[in-house]
């Protein structure tokens, strides 16, 4: 979120001022400082810098790194093998295939061309996605408060549905600066706030033990949906003459996936995933 809030329209400028390659170097750049960054600094556990996990008591024993157990390259395609067996888990992979598809693979792709289509700027588009991605943070921080507190179910079901009824507003509107401005927002907060209460519906329903790798697999959905809806989206532009069709699709896509999250939405959390 924070990168895209910094990042997207100093690319956008370096595409405008020296090209994409340019631009393409530079982002090479960045990622082999990341790499860096996480080879020094990123660990495992807390444990690895003898610190206790978070809500811990603070006279707990700080517990020794579990040994690895079984084939850690099969290990994500047993706990594929428990998953697909539970609804939950086709439910939670299609709503997040329905994420990747509304975010990553259409706004984030071909907002800023659609905005080129009403003769805004490349540069004063990136500007409205990268304030996305300043809400983009403040939503998802809100979001993972509210999990602790609420039916994650419920959360998704309005996440979604929100989501959906912003993209029908966003082809609605003649793109002036009002209307963008509050896609911005509202599209912002609702970005990635998606993921905390999926994350607690896979632990819930997995157990802490396979919740990650169970995760994985379904934020593998995720990007298939955001490569579906990049090509699909693209396609459409180039047979119709217009993003307007994608967006709304795209919109029903999420409403559906709202839908998926009506059963169960009215019991607790934990009664839900232990039905599931």
């Amino acid at each position: 979120a924070m990168g895209q809030l910094v990042f997207l329209p100093f690319m956008a400028w370096l595409v405008k001022m020296d090209g994409w390659r340019t631009a393409t170097l530079a982002l090479c750049v960045f990622y082999a400082a990341a790499v860096v960054l996480v080879v020094l600094f990123i660990r495992n556990r807390p444990s690895d810098v003898g610190l206790r996990p978070f809500g811990a008591a603070p006279d707990s024993p700080i517990a020794a790194p579990p040994a690895p157990q079984g084939n850690l390259f099969l290990a994500p395609f047993e706990a594929l093998a428990v998953a697909v067996r539970k609804p939950v888990f086709w439910v939670l992979a299609f709503s997040f295939f329905v994420c990747g598809a509304s975010t990553n693979g259409l706004v984030q792709m071909h907002l800023i061309p659609m905005c080129g289509d009403y003769l805004i700027p490349a540069t004063a588009a990136a500007g409205t996605l990268a304030l996305m991605g300043g809400f983009n943070f403040v939503g998802t921080v809100a979001s993972g408060w509210l999990t602790d507190r609420f039916n994650p179910r419920i959360l998704l079901m309005i996440y979604y549905g929100l989501r959906g009824l912003s993209l029908f507003y966003l082809t609605s509107t003649g793109f002036d600066s009002t209307s963008l401005l509050l896609f911005a927002v509202f599209y912002g907060l609702d970005w990635i706030a998606t993921v905390p209460p999926t994350v607690k519906l896979a632990a819930d329903a997995f157990g802490p033990a396979r919740a990650t790798l169970v995760f994985g697999w379904i934020f593998a959905a995720h990007q298939l949906g955001a490569g579906f809806a990049a090509y699909g989206a693209g396609f459409v532009r180039t047979e119709l003459g217009s993003y307007s069709l994608a967006f709304q699709a795209a919109g029903i896509l999420c409403i559906i996936a709202s839908l998926a999250f009506i059963s169960g939405s009215r019991r607790r959390p934990e009664a839900a995933a232990a039905a599931a």
